[in-house]
């Protein structure tokens, strides 16, 4: 499965083979905040949007997470915000009892210690302790997420550690996953040759260093 594929590889060789394709695929801005955490899934995408002034006192914009389905990551566009949060210490235990795999922000978070303590993959552009309630509203869910120019689109494949966040389009997941684990091949092999006593120069040339997406 494409999921355990790129589970097993880290960002930083899953982003040297989006750069041999062309493609942009770190969240800009984007960190983790439970130190050590890593996931992988498919986006679910949902997008919030200020209150406005029509419409009913309290705005409850976080039932959306019943029909998240198992195995996903919540991708959240609050269009990058600080002055709200819109995911907390309720919605990570939601998300945990529904199987959901992690939440990847555009906006803030709060109850940082609780999340932590829960050991649960949160990853936002910042964090503060103030209620989205009554401030933002669910605009929607499914629609394409713009984070500083990367777009996430539903189903896309979300790849995020303590290095950041990277998106993987779904449609080159595969060639991806191929090209990432040649570069960790390449790595290791440069590695070994160095501690065998290879000058580095010399083994960056011997195993392709330049290209490391392109040698078996």
């Amino acid at each position: 499965m494409i999921i355990d594929r790129l589970a097993a590889l880290d960002t930083a060789a899953v982003s040297d083979a989006l750069d041999s394709l062309g493609v942009t695929g770190v969240l800009p801005g984007v960190s983790a905040r439970v130190p050590g955490s890593r996931t992988c899934g498919f986006a679910y995408t949902v997008t919030y949007q200020p209150v406005g002034a029509d419409g009913p006192r309290f705005r409850n914009a976080a039932n959306y997470l019943d029909d998240v389905p198992a195995g996903s990551i919540v991708v959240v566009d609050n269009g990058g915000s600080t002055s709200c949060t819109n995911w907390g210490s309720l919605l990570t235990a939601v998300a945990q009892a529904r199987g959901v795999r992690g939440t990847v922000m555009h906006g803030s978070a709060r109850d940082i210690a609780e999340v932590r303590a829960a050991g649960y993959p949160l990853f936002s552009t910042g964090v503060t302790m103030v209620s989205g309630k009554n401030r933002v509203e669910l605009a929607g869910v499914g629609a394409d997420v713009d984070v500083h120019g990367t777009v996430v689109r539903p189903g896309d494949v979300i790849l995020a550690d303590d290095n950041g966040v990277l998106v993987i389009p779904a449609s080159l997941a595969d060639e991806v996953a191929d090209r990432a684990e040649r570069v960790e091949g390449t790595e290791r092999r440069i590695a070994a040759a160095v501690a065998a006593g290879s000058r580095l120069d010399e083994a960056r040339s011997v195993h392709g260093y330049a290209a490391p997406w392109a040698h078996a």
